[in-house]
This record gives structure tokens, C-alpha cells and sequence, in this order.
């Protein structure tokens, strides 16, 4: 099976050496050229658009920052659907909308292809070490087809039946994780101004009931608020909130503490944090 893969950020360049490194043929693009070298070196053709890559292969995957960026790479007359054709598969693995995702398992069907949103839980190491948790909701004959290649890149994978369920679960899994982590941040800035060692409160953590390896990554980091090498992008993280209040918006349920977590991290964005990995949120909760 020739792969494509579009999107080489933090997670996709990452995902798409693990299928190389797997033997899988793969055709690769990407909209800043100076991440095709390593790629290249692992054996990967690169194409001159997203139309020229669907053209190319049998199965094409994009790993996108937004819906915006999914769009772009998906319509136009160098887009990923003017170079599908009957019996191609295209999986969408960003974190976008359930409605983004509908727009392209129609579009996608319209051209005789078959469609999967696939979004991951992980951030770098997780793609790196390929042990990624993959969400995946679609056409479940390109899912059973795809599974081999799907267990190249994560450790569990779920199939959540019809499009949309898996970008709706993923946005309520990363509310959870945003929201875990500035509880963090608060409690780490709380012991801090109580003459306390925060290390110590992250000892505590970490024998207890809330003990994960998210505090165990991060904790350190927050506690020596330095620098922030991003693993997930704060501004990343913003957007899925966003996204999410949104989805809890149309369908009627309130999301009280989301609400305010995403002032937080829009404040952060606006202090210059938006690059920084997501844990940066913790410099203004200092404040």
C-alpha cells in the first residue's frame, strides 16, 4: 500500500518516520520544505502539492494544526480532493470540529473514495515511540484496511463508528487534560506562595490518588519555569477548548470550569506563550 502523508509539525514528521521505518512506501508534503531532509533520508518521495501526494498513493493521511489548515490542504485545484479517485482512502488525523470532519467524508465521497477521522491523543514522545491512543470514525472498510497501518503509529485504537464521534471524543479528552494541567499549575503556584517546596507537593501527587504521567512530565518544568520546549503547543491546546465549547455550545451542555481554563490560556497566548509548549498557561497563573 503507497502512503501520503501531509502535515510534518511536532507530530506528523514523527508518525510519518515510524510508518517508513515500518516499510510502508510513503509520498510525503508539507507547506515548510525544510522538514522533507529526514524524512528523505528514512526514504520518502516528496510531491509538489497535496494533489500531486493523493495522486500518487493509495491512502493518504494529513496531519493538520486546525480546520482552517485541513481546508486548505483539502480544497482547491491543488488540494487533496482534486487528486483522489474511487477506491483511495483519505484519513484526517488533526484535531478539528465534527463539522470539518462531515464537510470531508461528504466531499471525499462525492469523489467515489472512502473517508476515516483518525484524531490521536499523545503528544511528541507518544508519536515518536509510536504509542499514540488513535480515535478513529468513518467508513469502517478503510479502518479495517488501515489497522496495520494504524497499529505502526499508536498502542490503542478505538472505532467509534459514524463520523464525528472521534473528533467530539478527542476534544472532550483534551478539555480533561487542560483542564488537569492548570489545576497544576494552581496548586504548584499555591504551595509556592505558602513558603512551601513545590517538588514536595509533586511527591504528594505522585504517591496519590491523581498520580499520571502528564504531572510526572510536566510538574518539573512548571516548577523550574524556565523554558517551555513545546511538545504540544499552548496555542494548539486554545484552540481545541475552543473548539470545544463550541461543540458543548450546539449541543446544550455546560462547561463551566472549560469556560474559564480557555481565558487562561487565551491570556497566555496574548503574553507571548502561544509557542511554548501548553504547560506555559502556568506563567500567568504566577501572576
Amino acid at each position: 500500500m503507497k502512503i501520503g502523508f501531509i502535515g510534518l509539525g511536532i507530530m506528523g514528521s514523527a508518525m510519518a518516520a515510524n510508518l517508513l521505518k515500518a516499510g510502508f512506501p510513503v509520498t510525503i508534503w508539507n507547506r515548510s520544505p525544510e522538514k522533507y531532509e529526514p524524512l528523505q533520508a528514512l526514504g520518502a518521495t516528496v510531491a509538489g502539492s497535496p494533489r500531486e501526494v493523493a495522486e500518487a498513493v493509495d491512502l493518504i493521511i494529513a496531519m493538520m494544526a486546525t480546520p482552517e489548515a485541513v481546508t486548505a490542504v483539502r480544497d482547491g485545484a491543488d488540494g487533496i480532493l482534486a487528486g483522489l479517485s474511487v477506491g483511495k482512502g483519505f484519513i484526517d488525523m488533526s484535531t478539528v470540529d465534527a463539522h470539518t470532519s462531515h464537510e470531508s467524508d461528504r466531499r471525499v465521497h462525492e469523489k467515489g473514495a472512502l473517508f476515516l477521522e483518525a484524531p490521536v491523543a499523545g503528544s511528541r514522545k507518544p508519536a515518536e515511540e509510536a504509542t499514540l491512543t488513535i480515535m478513529a470514525a468513518g467508513d469502517r472498510q478503510l479502518y479495517d484496511t488501515s489497522l496495520p497501518l494504524l497499529e505502526k503509529l499508536g498502542k490503542k485504537i478505538l472505532y467509534l463508528g459514524q463520523t464525528g464521534k472521534a473528533s467530539a471524543l478527542k476534544l472532550a479528552n483534551n478539555l480533561v487534560m487542560g483542564g488537569a494541567l492548570t489545576a497544576l499549575c494552581e496548586g504548584l503556584a499555591l504551595a509556592e506562595k505558602c513558603g512551601i517546596d513545590p517538588c514536595q507537593l509533586l511527591e504528594v501527587l505522585d504517591s496519590g490518588a491523581v498520580a499520571n504521567p502528564m504531572f510526572r512530565l510536566k510538574g518539573p518544568h512548571i516548577v523550574a519555569n524556565g523554558e517551555f520546549p513545546a511538545a504540544f503547543p499552548l496555542k494548539h491546546m486554545q484552540k481545541d477548548l475552543r473548539l470545544a465549547l463550541r461543540l458543548a455550545e450546539e449541543t446544550g451542555q455546560p462547561l463551566f470550569a472549560t469556560a474559564t481554563i480557555n481565558e487562561l490560556y487565551k491570556a497566555a497566548i496574548a503574553a507571548g506563550c502561544g509557542d511554548e509548549d501548553f504547560s506555559a498557561v502556568s506563567r500567568v497563573i504566577r501572576k
